[in-house]
């Protein structure tokens, strides 16, 4: 599968834009921005993008739900087949736009290293 053209996303959909409840900004300088993820059980994010690809570390997981921007499911953890426990690092593609949404019964908590000129 070819890589997103992530310059064709819009800046206003850039994850601590368009959902600030749930991404913080912990650095960022010229090569890398560290965000933050905090997704509450039963809660969804608003539409928004990654533009940038990076290592993600889980630091608490809860079940959770990817969609698209029409609402299509991208990504059911429960029916995957991938084991994800807190404490875990793995790699996190650019995403398009989607919204992230709480099936779980834990608090969704996730650290992603964005590198900026991979």
């Amino acid at each position: 599968m070819p890589a997103p053209e992530t310059s064709d996303w819009p800046d206003h959909l850039d994850a601590l834009i368009a959902a600030p409840g749930h991404h913080r900004l912990l650095f960022e300088n010229d090569a890398v921005r560290v965000v933050e993820t905090i997704l509450p059980p039963g809660e969804r994010t608003p539409l928004h993008t990654h533009r940038w690809p990076g290592p993600l570390h889980l630091i608490s997981w809860s079940d959770i739900l990817r969609r698209d921007a029409s609402g299509t499911v991208l990504m059911d953890s429960r029916t995957s087949g991938i084991e994800r426990v807190a404490g875990v690092v793995t790699w996190g593609s650019a995403l398009q736009p989607h919204t992230l949404e709480n099936v779980g019964d834990a608090t969704f908590r996730a650290i992603t290293t964005e590198l900026k000129h991979l």
